[in-house]
């Protein structure tokens, strides 16, 4: 039997996927086309106010002057170096942000840990876990407000039954801030035990079988595989917590007021006193850029010295 084998000449060869070049490249702008909307709408409200941020930053801009929106060169950094309560409030922030991401981070590896398991119990167990991070921040701050004010708090009515002093948390300036990063990690420990969790599930089962042939313990298994394949998780999580801990506001807001004294003004907190209270936009918009420069330098130093990649040892 002879077989007839299909001859397709070259030029015909050529127009064909000279056909099909020219239509994936019609494709393609068809997709820049239809995003170039979104995404200019999503530049104008992203890098606009940015923009006006950082020039409103290098103004004296005050609400109760008119034509005070003119330039001042690097006047209100200068006024900043100068500004004892402004580097009070970059140690506040510091306190809190360090704690915060800590806990978080240590907190939500261990639950995660602890729920990582297919069990449906423990899945259902999962959901509960993930309330405090979906209430709205106000009504956190609300509910723990009341948990730290004295007269009506369950915890010093609490300490008081077993005979233990019931402090003013609030009203402390030591406590106070204490009181933040308790309220802060309980709301935003679901998230970081999320990222983890996920992390866990995921995790690949030919290293974890490769070590426990080699006798390793739980501990050993837990030190030199299992936390080395979390690092990226945690990197990741830690740095959203970080960035967020930094726009920590309703809880300062409502429970302390940044008070006692200046114990708990973070450095948002006092941006917004300084353009809202006393009206000094041009001053306050200052602050919020120093505040935003520190936030990507100390990200970036993170990725650098930490890294996100796997090493096994």
């Amino acid at each position: 039997m002879m077989s007839v084998r299909s001859h397709v000449s070259p030029v015909r060869r050529g127009e064909g996927m000279r056909g099909r070049s020219s239509w994936e490249i019609r494709q393609k702008r068809a997709f820049v086309v239809m995003l170039l909307p979104s995404l200019a709408v999503l530049g104008i409200i992203t890098f606009g106010p940015f923009v006006y941020l950082l020039v409103t930053s290098f103004t004296p801009l005050n609400l109760t002057m008119p034509g005070s929106f003119h330039w001042a060169g690097a006047l209100n950094y200068t006024a900043l170096i100068q500004d004892d309560r402004f580097f009070n409030s970059l140690w506040v922030q510091a306190r809190l942000s360090f704690w915060t991401v800590l806990f978080q981070v240590l907190v939500g590896l261990g639950l995660a840990l602890l729920l990582n398991s297919h069990h449906r119990f423990i899945e259902i167990l999962r959901g509960t876990f993930i309330i405090p991070m979906v209430l709205p921040p106000v009504v956190v701050a609300v509910i723990w407000k009341i948990f730290f004010t004295p007269g009506v708090s369950v915890l010093n009515w609490s300490l008081g039954l077993l005979g233990l002093p019931q402090p003013n948390w609030l009203g402390d300036a030591t406590l106070a801030i204490w009181a933040i990063v308790i309220t802060d990690v309980w709301e935003w420990m679901p998230f970081t035990m999320l990222i983890i969790l996920a992390a866990l599930q995921m995790l690949p089962t030919e290293p974890l079988e490769a070590a426990e042939i080699d006798g390793a313990s739980r501990l050993q298994l837990f030190r030199y595989v299992v936390l080395p394949l979390l690092r990226p998780a945690i990197v990741l999580a830690a740095l959203f917590r970080f960035i967020d801990s930094v726009k920590v506001f309703p809880e300062i807001f409502i429970m302390t007021g940044g008070g006692p004294g200046t114990a708990t003004e973070a450095t948002n907190y006092y941006a917004y006193l300084e353009g809202f209270s006393y009206t000094f936009i041009g001053y306050a918009s200052a602050i919020v850029v120093v505040m935003l420069a520190v936030t990507f330098f100390l990200s970036y130093l993170t990725i650098q010295t930490i890294g996100t990649g796997v090493d096994v040892e």
